[in-house]
């Protein structure tokens, strides 16, 4: 059964017109599910009650089912694993903050991009979400919020899976997301993160949104980030800084690097100056995210010193950066994390070498 949130307003409209009905109960249902956040068609009293039924029988408001959830200690994390209706199996995060409440959403099931320390990246790809079930995310966390008095403030596109790899339906839900009509979402409070593939960022360029871009940049020299964003064999920094440039200019909307700190491997002063070398005047901003360990991958986070010293690198180049505090390492809240708890599939053992890195000196490789 198809989701109704895999339709755009018009696509609605055109499926109503087929059954005789006027277009106009296109923006009532939206009404309903968008603004009001219903889960079935009988609860739409103001359709007629047959209109109701063929709705039911024709479509879904209820794709996802809750497998697992996990609250953080300090409960400003929760995560949620899904099932969808082929079995799949996707996470959706909410982190609280003072004054904030954003969900992080998936776009894929699994992921194609390979990167070694992530755990989504270690359980390789199955297959794209479409809109709705990316859309479904963002209601379901929403919903969540509205039962207890509180308000969704901003989404990103950080979960499982590589949005722009997705471009379609990525797209499609962020409309879905924005529309005047339906959820009417703020676009400025909507960041979409990629890893850094061009066309995807030349084609967000030209959408015309005020959509927030991100780069999960994690090392500013090719033969480092060949290897823990292996995306950058096809599309290397300085095809990614171009691209980003453009952006930019096109745009005039700040970019976001991303970087998950590993100890000894991509914290160094080395990478800091590089860095800082790399996107010195840009209208940019750095997120220095202390490594989230998985089970697949050797690495640890970064000590406080090591985290400090990064930070005053780019400082002293006048680019602005945070540390940002991380969340839910006790619920497993790093993407695809909590499925392989759930499903007791032993992740890929990243091959990952910290030799010639300013690392550890020892070369560490494996096999499921």
């Amino acid at each position: 059964m198809r989701s109704l949130f895999d339709l755009s307003l018009e696509e609605l409209g055109d499926v109503l017109a087929e059954w005789g009905e006027p277009r106009y109960r296109a923006r009532q249902i939206w009404g309903w599910v968008y603004r009001r956040g219903v889960t079935t068609f009988e609860a739409m009293t103001d359709l007629p009650k047959a209109l109701r039924g063929r709705l039911a029988e024709t479509f879904t408001l209820s794709t996802l089912q809750p497998l697992a959830e996990r609250v953080s200690a300090d409960r400003w994390t929760r995560k949620w694993l899904f099932a969808l209706p082929d079995g799949a199996q996707i996470e959706t995060v909410l982190m609280e903050y003072t004054g904030r409440r954003t969900a992080c959403v998936s776009a894929q099931v699994g992921c194609a991009m390979g990167c070694p320390f992530c755990a989504t990246g270690q359980m390789g790809f199955l297959r794209h979400l479409t809109a709705g079930e990316i859309v479904e995310q963002v209601l379901w966390v929403a919903r969540w919020l509205a039962e207890r008095g509180e308000r969704l403030t901003h989404v990103v596109f950080m979960g499982m899976g590589e949005p722009l790899a997705n471009y379609g339906n990525t797209a499609k839900a962020l409309r879905l997301l924005i529309h005047p009509e339906g959820f009417q979402f703020g676009q400025r409070r909507i960041t979409v993160s990629t890893v850094g593939i061009v066309p995807g960022i030349r084609r967000f360029a030209r959408e015309g949104w005020e959509v927030n871009l991100a780069i999960s940049l994690h090392a500013a020299t090719d033969d480092l980030r060949d290897r823990l964003v292996p995306m950058n064999r096809i599309y290397p920094l300085d095809a990614l800084m171009t691209a980003v440039r453009d952006y930019l200019e096109q745009t005039r909307r700040r970019v976001t690097f991303e970087w998950a700190l590993i100890d000894g491997v991509n914290d160094t002063l080395e990478q800091a100056r590089a860095l800082a070398d790399r996107i010195r005047g840009m209208l940019a901003h750095v997120n220095l995210i202390p490594l989230n360990p998985t089970p697949g991958f050797p690495g640890q986070a970064s000590p406080p010193e090591r985290v400090d010293a990064f930070r005053r690198v780019l400082e002293k180049a006048g680019i602005s950066c945070t540390v940002r505090v991380r969340r839910g390492i006790d619920v497993a809240a790093g993407c695809g994390q909590l499925r392989a708890e759930v499903t007791g599939r032993k992740p890929v053992l990243a091959a990952f070498s910290f030799q010639g890195i300013g690392g550890h000196g020892e070369a560490c490789t494996g096999s499921p």
